[in-house]
């Protein structure tokens, strides 16, 4: 294990806050490193009370001394990507230049305009049913990976080859929209002028990253392993199918930057003080609105990358436990507990019941979990402002209890506590929460 390296996961089902933990691990890491997913993921960072969404960018670009990189494991869609380079350059954080910042792997895939044409077409065809993606085409892109027929960033290198496999997808995308789905077809040469121009942008970020990063980890340099969504969304381990496309543990780390399990030091879990999901699937502790539409605006639940409004319930700690003993994970950053505060009494999920039998762990089959339920234990609440907290002994007594539970819980130590949206709003005192405590 490399000590001067960490690795930050989200070990619910996304939107837990691991932009702002990134960002301050960020700070004194050399090389920040995003390894999966595409522009599905919403990582949100406020500094001096400006609020900044990154969705392919690693959350560390922000800080000008870090390199970035996007892995092999990342589905890259360039559109989306200069769009977001320029929101930057617009607010004063310049990427590109004489000194690129980014590197994008040579062995990542594309996003085409194929892809989120048929998105669109396959959850619209699922009626009901629907999975609930944010229709960016990263579930069809990883499907043309799986079945080698995909695009990588390494092929911009010959435009001119790329652009006439570019129209090949583009009307073979064609026939499977009328034939299957029966949509409108797309028109190839206005989707290839849109395209092409953001792929000429791209291609000279595009690298060997792999190589690079060897390089920079022989020399001993500080990583940061950036995850996307999070681990209950993992496509072997989430609650299939309402997953995404990729492996979103450490595994997905590992595939997706060209490292080893050795490389990726402490790993970090990010879990939200109470629970949250966008899109389909089961969520056993969802509270019905408009219990959940309190705690929805207080928390400003509303989806980083869709804006849609996120399902919000009660903490389940059997989900948590399950994501942390998955991975491996050292300690716990926990985050939003300010949100909390007011409530008389909180109940936290710490089983399940199935068929009359209590379970601590997450059923693999659908029909199996969605007749399990949730067991509570009551806490009491607290009514004290976290803001001034700085310290856990700060915390108000009950608010300290909520944390001693969470951790005999999960086994997992919490080692930094979020009382705030801003990057010094936090507490961090724990041997497990040091680097944290260092970038704060």
């Amino acid at each position: 294990m490399t000590a001067s390296s960490s690795t930050v996961l989200g070990l619910q089902w996304g939107d837990e806050g691991k932009g702002k933990v990134i960002d301050l691990l960020a700070a004194q890491t050399d090389v920040v490193v995003r390894c999966q997913g595409g522009a599905n993921a919403g990582h949100t960072v406020v500094v001096g009370g400006r609020k900044t969404v990154l969705h392919l960018l690693p959350s560390g670009i922000l800080h000008e001394a870090a390199d970035c990189v996007i892995g092999n494991g990342v589905v890259v869609d360039p559109l989306e990507l200069a769009k977001e380079l320029d929101q930057l350059a617009a607010g004063g954080c310049v990427v590109e230049g004489p000194r690129n910042r980014l590197t994008v792997s040579d062995r990542a895939h594309l996003v085409l305009p194929c892809h989120v044409a048929l998105d669109a077409a396959s959850e619209a065809a699922k009626g009901a049913g629907k999975v609930g993606t944010t229709l960016r085409g990263i579930g069809p892109c990883y499907t043309d990976k799986a079945s080698r027929s995909g695009l990588r960033t390494g092929e911009l290198r010959d435009l001119t080859t790329f652009e006439r496999r570019l129209r090949e997808h583009l009307a073979h995308t064609n026939r499977v929209l009328a034939g299957v789905y029966q949509a409108a077809p797309l028109d190839i040469d206005a989707q290839v002028a849109r395209y092409l121009p953001a792929c000429r942008r791209l291609a000279p970020l595009v690298a060997d990253t792999t190589g690079f990063l060897h390089r920079q980890m022989a020399a001993g340099k500080r990583f940061l392993f950036e995850g996307a969504q999070g681990v209950l969304l993992d496509l072997d381990h989430g609650t299939y199918p309402f997953v995404t496309s990729s492996c979103t543990g450490v595994g997905g780390i590992i595939a997706g930057s060209g490292l080893s399990h050795r490389q990726l030091g402490q790993v970090i879990g990010v879990v939200k003080a109470y629970s949250t999901r966008v899109g389909g699937g089961p969520f056993l502790t969802e509270l019905p609105d408009p219990q959940g539409e309190i705690l929805r605006k207080r928390g400003g639940e509303y989806g980083a990358t869709t804006g849609r409004p996120r399902r919000c319930g009660w903490l389940d700690l059997v989900a948590v436990r399950f994501a942390g003993r998955l991975n491996g994970v050292d300690a716990i950053a926990l985050t939003k507990l300010d949100i909390l505060t007011g409530e008389p009494v909180i109940p936290v999920c710490v089983a399940y019941e199935l068929d009359g039998r209590r379970i601590d762990t997450i059923p693999s089959r659908l029909d199996d979990l969605a007749r399990c339920t949730p067991v509570y234990e009551s806490l009491p609440g607290w009514a004290e402002s976290l803001a001034k907290c700085r310290k856990r002994a700060d915390l108000p007594a009950n608010a300290r209890s909520y944390v001693e539970r969470i951790e005999a819980i999960t086994g997992i130590p919490v080692g930094w506590i979020g009382v705030g949206p801003g990057r010094d709003e936090v507490i961090s005192e724990t041997a497990a929460g040091a680097a944290l405590a260092e970038a704060a």
